[in-house]
């Protein structure tokens, strides 16, 4: 289940938000490669980051899951946001750069599939920048903040996700030592936490990020995939179900919107 997109707004807007942005700011700078005029994409809620490492980018688009909710981007000018299913995104094949996966792939239904389809949509020799909690780390343990929900994860699940989704993971970084207290006292420690940590505790930093690069030389099998999940309009009005269907017949006869079965 992904947060949702008011939760994870108003995280980022607080004290304790600002710090973890930075945090990763930083971890993302280390796998970061410069790349001009590059095609980027943001999938989960990336905003904060797109904002940074977008800047020479040739066009920047902001794809949220429709479990999660999407807002408007940017503040000014055209609106570069869509609300996207993660395993069918709207692209076509080859035609971004980097994509950079941040609140995304804990919560995605099914890793290896939207992994799949990011490797469908990359250039080649493109690149994929995945943020996810750390299943050692603290922060995956507090539900108060956006990377205590969702699927952690290792680095050794990351690494065998991504080879088998046809990727060769390039670098590593962690961001996230200092705990998650909201607390003002403990939150002007964090520099001294993050220094103490990348030295004294790197294994159980708060998040993992790694950047992987889309391998060509290996041959994929291609199978017909049937989308798991119906999508209903917002506005579509929906019936309750009663005891019985038209003129008495009972439920097992009707399907689940409500239309009798032939």
């Amino acid at each position: 289940m992904h947060s949702d997109i008011v939760d994870l707004r108003s995280f980022y807007a607080s004290p304790l938000g600002q710090l973890t942005e930075r945090s990763i700011t930083m971890a993302l700078s280390a796998v970061w490669a410069s790349v001009p005029n590059e095609r980027l994409v943001g999938l989960g809620y990336a905003l904060p980051w797109l904002e940074r490492f977008g800047a020479d980018a040739e066009r920047t688009f902001a794809f949220m899951p429709a479990t999660q909710g999407a807002v408007v981007w940017p503040a000014t000018g055209p609106a570069a946001t869509a609300l996207v299913f993660d395993e069918e995104l709207p692209l076509v094949d080859s035609s971004i750069d980097r994509m950079l996966l941040v609140h995304s792939l804990e919560h995605v239904e099914s890793p290896r599939e939207t992994l799949n389809e990011i490797w469908r949509v990359l250039a080649p020799a493109g690149h994929v920048v995945i943020v996810v909690p750390n299943r050692r780390g603290v922060w995956a343990r507090f539900e108060h903040t956006p990377f205590g929900t969702g699927r952690p994860y290792s680095r050794g699940q990351i690494a065998e996700l991504l080879r088998e989704a046809n990727f060769t993971p390039a670098a590593w970084s962690d961001a996230l030592y200092f705990p998650p207290s909201q607390r003002r006292f403990m939150m002007r420690f964090h520099s001294l936490f993050e220094s103490a940590g990348r030295a004294m505790w790197p294994i159980f930093s708060g998040v993992i990020a790694v950047s992987a690069q889309k391998r060509l030389y290996q041959g994929v099998p291609v199978a017909k995939r049937a989308s798991r999940r119906v999508f209903v309009p917002v506005l579509s009005p929906q019936g309750a179900a009663t005891s019985l269907g038209r003129q008495g017949e009972p439920l097992d006869r009707l399907d689940t919107t409500g239309v009798q079965s032939r």
